[in-house]
Formats: C-alpha cells, structure tokens, sequence
C-alpha cells in the first residue's frame, strides 16, 4: 500500500465514522424549544461539530491502524475477496 492508498483509505473511514458520529446526543432545535425563524424543527441546536470531528478522528485512526495492518500483512488480499472466480489465473499450457 502506498501512501496515497493509505490516505484515500484514511479518508474514506473517516467520513464513514463522521457519518455515524454526525447524528449522536443530537438535540433538535423543537426539542430544545428555541426554533429560528427559517430552520426547521429538526435542525440542530447546538451541532458539535468540532467535538464530533475529534472523536471521529480518534475512531478513524484506530480502525485505520487495525485495516491497513491487515491489508500491510497480507492476512486478507484482493483474491481472498475474488466469490466468482474472476481473478484466476490463466492456466500455463504443459508442452
């Protein structure tokens, strides 16, 4: 794995994990009671993003540490995910 491979990897667990992080002790603007005028009620009122962005990140890095040592170690490869038979090797023809 390369480095760009390492961070597009890095990229894509993160927004995974910001994805689920995102809607957790959401507080609603209606459940709050204090709507601003033009939101809706289910606008955040208070969104955390940069304590979200933090966690996210610890989350992110530890998965991360755990998929690319797998991928690094050759534990699981791309033919280990290869169902239907589509990577197969050609077949040397015996002379």
């Amino acid at each position: 794995m390369g480095p760009t491979s390492a961070l597009v990897l890095f990229a894509v667990i993160w927004f995974m994990v910001f994805f689920i992080v995102l809607p957790l002790r959401l507080t609603t603007q209606g459940e709050d009671g204090e709507i601003v005028p033009g939101t809706h009620a289910s606008a955040p009122a208070d969104a955390q993003i940069k304590r979200k962005a933090k966690i996210t990140t610890i989350w992110a890095v530890g998965l991360w540490i755990v998929i690319a040592g797998t991928i690094l170690s050759g534990l699981i490869t791309v033919r280990d995910l290869d169902w239907f038979n589509r990577m197969a090797t050609p077949e040397v023809s015996q002379q």
